[in-house]
């Protein structure tokens, strides 16, 4: 939270906005000073009390009722948009709301003598994730009992477990960040220990990308129902895909009913397919899906096949694709996908998107600072805004997914 104080910013955590507080400046920057709450003097309506320590990852406004939350993410979208993007929006923005315990189906954990969590703020200490209640009860049981089987056997664990899981919590895969020699000892005749259905490492062979798989299946797989449509996705423990178990379908349903049927789309920063395939089998799409991470292209190639034909799966990176466009006779694009990692688009990345004269651009972005900086890109490129919606995917956090739909006119 933002307060001034003899003309001078500072950033506070463990706040909310009206209320009056006694702080700890812990350190200052170039014109910003960084402080945490230490009293509340006049607090607000909406404080609540965490179950759990704000600082653990995840959890920065487990403080603030959830209501309150969902009306913070959409003035922090408003705000970006006006002090960023230069854009003057006076709209309500719509928060879709999430259940906040066991949302989460992918998890970087680390693993610090024997105790396995979540990194504290700005620390690289080690915190209890089962007490954040981000993941499923379950979901701990298995990851503990892998610590503690590795602990017992004499490996020694490097410092992170990747973890994925469907939506139903039926499959479950972990990769661990140690040697395949360190735990193939241990998995001897391909036993797992409870509550996981696949385990890999990594090789670590120098300039090789490639993991080993120690026992099960290094993937899971989802069963959505979109638009009234089975759409089935496999993904790889280490592709990307949205997080939040509870929101993710709405936010699929969402950005699917803003493509018109049967429209020629392309998916940059497809990942697994997830807005390709369910554009292609909902709304008769056909669909150019962009990805350039091999994990994930590998999942989105395998995922396109129930689509007919009408998913084209290309393994490229964005500016690639874009730029062997330019300049070729093709029909024209009439809606694009974007969804592009935390960092936003780089610069040759969006202007080949707009240079492919798509009419709507979707874009679903999950940092409000570059959505915001790209926005202005797209609007001075003659686009205009003509919705903005957000889904609040990470619960008890500053995060929020937001989708905005441009238009040509």
């Amino acid at each position: 939270m933002i307060a001034r104080v003899d003309g001078r910013v500072v950033l506070v955590s463990g706040a909310i906005p009206g209320e009056r507080v006694a702080v700890r400046v812990d350190r200052v920057g170039k014109g910003v000073a960084y402080a945490s709450t230490v009293a509340v003097e006049d607090g607000s309506p909406d404080r609540v009390d965490p179950a759990t320590d704000p600082l653990c990852g995840g959890c920065l406004y487990a403080h603030i009722g959830y209501q309150r939350q969902l009306d913070l993410k959409a003035e922090v979208i408003a705000d970006a948009f006006t002090r960023i993007g230069r854009i003057a929006w006076s709209m309500a923005i719509p928060v879709a709301p999430s259940r906040v315990d066991g949302y989460r189906m992918r998890a970087r954990l680390h693993v610090r003598g024997g105790q396995v969590g979540f990194f504290r703020e700005e620390t690289n200490d080690v915190c209890d994730a089962r007490a954040t209640r981000q993941l499923l009860p379950a979901t701990m049981d298995a990851v503990e009992g892998l610590v503690e089987a590795m602990g017992g056997r004499g490996t020694r664990l490097s410092g992170t477990i990747d973890l994925a899981e469907n939506a139903e919590a039926t499959e479950r895969v972990a990769h661990l960040d140690v040697t395949p020699q360190g735990a193939s000892g241990w998995l001897r005749g391909g036993s797992l220990p409870p509550g996981l259905t696949g385990l890999t490492v990594p090789a670590h062979v120098p300039g090789a990308d490639r993991l080993v798989e120690l026992s099960g299946s290094p993937y899971v797989r989802d069963a959505m129902v979109i638009g009234g449509y089975s759409i089935a996705l496999r993904r790889h423990v280490l592709s990307f895909f949205q997080g939040n178990r509870y929101v993710v379908d709405d936010l699929v349903t969402h950005v699917i009913d803003r493509i018109p049927v049967g429209s020629r789309v392309v998916d940059l920063y497809a990942g697994t397919g997830l807005f390709a395939v369910s554009a292609a089998v909902v709304r008769g799409a056909g669909v150019v899906a962009v990805e350039g991470d091999r994990l994930s292209a590998l999942d989105l190639a395998e995922n396109s096949l129930p689509a007919g034909g009408r998913v084209a799966p290309t393994r490229q990176s964005v500016e690639a694709f874009t730029r062997d466009l330019a300049g070729r006779a093709r029909a024209p694009v009439e809606v694009l996908i974007v969804d592009p990692p935390r960092a936003g688009m780089t610069r040759e990345a969006l202007t080949g998107a707009i240079g492919l004269g798509a009419r709507r651009v979707v874009y679903v972005s999950c940092d409000v600072a570059t959505l915001a900086r790209d926005a202005r890109r797209l609007l001075d490129a003659g686009y205009v805004i003509r919705g903005v919606d957000a889904f609040d995917l990470f619960p008890n956090t500053p995060h929020v997914e937001t989708v905005v739909v441009f238009d040509r006119p």
